[in-house]
C-alpha cells in the first residue's frame, strides 16, 4: 500500500494540490481551482473571502485524490502553503467577519505611517520586529479595520493568516507558526515572540486575539471529523504546521541550508535564502523573516512580475508561446525601452503610490515585441534591485533556483541569468510551494513516527534540479543590463514624489 502526502498551495489566483508518494517524492496527481479578487473595490484595495480558498481547496483535493486513485487509508499527512500577510478576522464563533485584505493591498499606507510614528520612527520599528511597517504586512491591515470598520473590529476575536485559516478548517485548531507569523510585522523575528510595542501601538487588546505560536516541526493537528467526511479521508491524517508560500517554496526548492537562493516569478516576485541566523536590514528593504524549518529566511518581494507580462499578453491577445516568440525578436535591453513595473504599487523598493512607467518610447521601440521584451526585463531588473541589497547584507548568489510561471520561459530564464549575473536552474517539480508543503508534511509525520530526521535530509533526497533548463549569463548582456539597472534605479528614485502627487490627484 502507498504512503501518500497532500501538498496544497493556496494563492491569489488559484489553489493547487499535489498528491505525493512519500517513498520517492514523486508527484502522482495534481489538480487546481482558479478564482479572482473581489471586484469593484476602492483604489489599492485587494480582497478575497476566505471561504473562496476553503472551497477551492476542497474541490482540488477531491479531484487530485480521484486522479491518484487514492484510498483514504493511504493518505498520511497534509501540508498547506498560503499567500502571506493576508488578514483573516474571525469572531468568537470562528466565523469570518469580513473578506481578507491581501498581501497586495496597498490601502493601508496611512496606518503604516501611524504605527511607525507611535513606535518612534522606522529605526525603532526595525528594532521592535526586524522589519519596516509596510502596507503588504498584516499589522497595518488590523489597524485599518480598527480605523475604518470599528463595528467589525469590535467583533474581532482571532487574527489568522490565510494558511492558518485553512489549517483551522482542516483541524479546528487556531495556531500560527513562526515563518508566516514573521510576515505580520507583529513578531520580533529575533526572539520569535509577539512585539508588545507593536501590539500596543495598534490596540492593547490585540495580544489576546493572536493564536498560539508554534515551531515548524510541530503539527497543527489532525483532520477534524467534519472536514474528513467532506474530503473522504480519515481523522488520523496529520496536518503539518504549514507556512507562507515563500517559506514552503524554500522547502520545495531545497532552500533549507546556507548557500541556496530561490527566485519565484509569479504574480509577485520573491528572492530569498535560508540562514541559520536572523538577517536584519537596517534600511528595512529586505524582509527579515523566519522560515518554516526553524531557521530564518531573508527575503525581498516585488509586487509586479507576471502582473506586468500578463497585462500585455491579454491586451495583445497572444498565447504564452507567441509572447516568447515575439520577445525573442528583440535584443537584450530592448533598444533602451525600459519599464518601471509598479502597476500595483511596489514593496521593494517601497513605493506604495507607484504606477507603471514606460521610459524610452520612440518610433523604433513603439511596437508590441519591444514592449513584451521590455516588460520581462523591467520586472527582473526590479527583482535585481533587491538581490543586490541581499548581497550587501552578506547573502551571495552564484546559483539561483527559479520557480513560478516566469521560470517556465526559456527566454525569461536567460534574461534572469544575465540580469542577476548568476547561473539559473529550475526544479523537476515546478510547483515549489505545494511540493514544499508536502515535504514539510512528510517531515512532521516522520518526526511523529519517532524518526530523527532533519528537513534538509528530506529535501536533499527529494528535490531534484532540471539540468536541461540551466541558463548561464552572457557577458555582453550582463553589461547592457547593468547600465539599464542604474537607469531604472535613478528613474524610480526621481519619480517617488511624483507618484505621491499623482495618487492624490487620482483620489480626488
Amino acid at each position: 500500500m502507498r504512503t501518500l502526502l497532500i501538498g496544497i498551495d493556496s494563492g491569489t489566483q488559484s489553489t493547487k494540490v499535489l498528491v505525493v508518494d512519500a517513498r520517492n517524492g514523486r508527484v502522482v496527481a495534481e489538480a487546481s481551482q482558479k478564482y479572482g479578487l473581489i471586484a469593484g473595490l476602492a483604489t489599492g484595495a485587494k480582497e478575497q473571502h476566505p471561504h473562496t480558498w476553503r472551497d477551492a481547496a476542497a474541490k482540488a483535493i477531491r479531484e487530485a485524490l480521484k486522479k491518484a486513485k487514492a484510498k483514504a487509508s493511504e493518505v498520511k499527512a497534509i501540508g498547506i502553503s498560503g499567500q502571506q500577510h493576508g488578514f483573516v478576522p474571525l469572531d468568537k464563533t470562528g466565523e469570518v467577519i469580513r473578506p481578507a485584505k491581501l498581501w497586495c493591498d496597498t490601502s493601508t499606507a496611512a496606518e503604516c505611517e501611524e504605527i511607525t510614528t507611535k513606535l518612534g520612527g522606522q529605526k525603532a520599528a526595525i528594532r521592535a520586529v526586524g522589519n519596516s511597517i509596510l502596507p503588504g504586512f498584516t499589522a497595518p491591515k488590523i489597524f485599518w479595520l480598527k480605523n475604518h470598520e470599528p463595528k467589525n473590529f469590535a467583533k474581532l476575536a482571532t487574527v489568522l493568516l490565510p494558511h492558518d485559516y485553512l489549517n483551522f478548517w482542516l483541524t479546528g485548531e487556531k495556531k500560527m507558526e513562526y515563518g508566516d507569523a514573521s510576515g505580520t510585522a507583529l513578531l520580533d523575528v529575533k526572539k520569535r515572540k509577539w512585539s508588545e510595542a507593536v501590539l500596543n501601538a495598534i490596540d492593547p487588546s490585540l495580544a489576546e486575539k493572536l493564536p498560539a505560536l508554534g515551531s515548524s516541526d510541530q503539527p497543527a493537528g489532525f483532520l477534524q471529523a467534519s472536514t474528513a467526511r467532506a474530503l473522504g479521508l480519515s481523522t488520523d491524517v496529520l496536518v503539518s504546521a504549514g507556512g507562507g508560500d515563500n517559506m514552503m517554496g524554500a522547502i520545495g526548492t531545497g532552500n533549507t541550508r546556507d548557500g541556496v537562493v530561490t527566485a519565484s516569478f509569479g504574480t509577485s516576485g520573491t528572492i530569498y535564502a535560508s540562514s541559520g541566523k536572523p538577517i536584519i536590514d537596517p534600511q528595512g528593504e529586505i524582509a527579515a523573516f523566519c522560515d518554516s524549518t526553524n531557521r530564518w529566511l531573508p527575503l525581498l518581494c516585488t509586487m509586479n512580475v507576471t502582473v506586468a507580462t500578463e497585462m500585455l499578453r491579454a491586451d495583445f491577445k497572444w498565447t504564452h508561446e507567441r509572447y516568447e516568440r515575439e520577445s525573442r525578436k528583440i535584443s537584450a535591453g530592448a533598444n533602451g525601452l525600459l519599464l518601471l513595473p509598479y502597476y500595483e504599487g511596489e514593496r521593494t523598493p517601497n513605493i506604495p503610490d507607484g504606477t507603471g512607467v514606460w521610459f524610452g518610447v520612440n518610433a523604433k521601440t513603439f511596437d508590441a515585441a519591444h514592449f513584451a521584451r521590455a516588460s520581462m526585463e523591467g520586472v527582473t531588473l526590479g527583482m535585481n534591485y533587491g538581490l543586490r541589497r541581499l548581497s550587501q547584507l552578506g547573502v551571495s548568489a552564484k546559483q539561483i533556483r527559479a520557480t513560478g510561471g516566469g521560470a517556465k520561459s526559456k527566454l525569461w530564464r536567460q534574461i534572469m541569468a544575465d540580469i542577476f549575473n548568476a547561473e539559473v536552474v529550475t526544479l523537476k517539480v515546478s510547483e515549489g510551494a505545494a511540493y514544499g508543503a508536502a515535504l514539510q508534511a512528510l517531515w512532521n509525520w516522520r518526526l511523529q513516527q519517532g524518526e530523527k530526521i532533519s528537513i534538509s535530509d528530506i529535501t536533499d533526497e527529494f528535490v531534484k534540479l532540471n539540468s536541461a533548463e540551466t541558463a548561464r549569463p552572457d557577458p555582453k548582456s550582463v553589461e547592457i543590463y547593468r547600465e539599464l539597472q542604474t537607469i531604472q534605479d535613478d528613474t524610480a528614485r526621481a519619480l517617488r514624489p511624483v507618484f505621491t502627487r499623482h495618487r492624490k490627484l487620482v483620489l480626488r
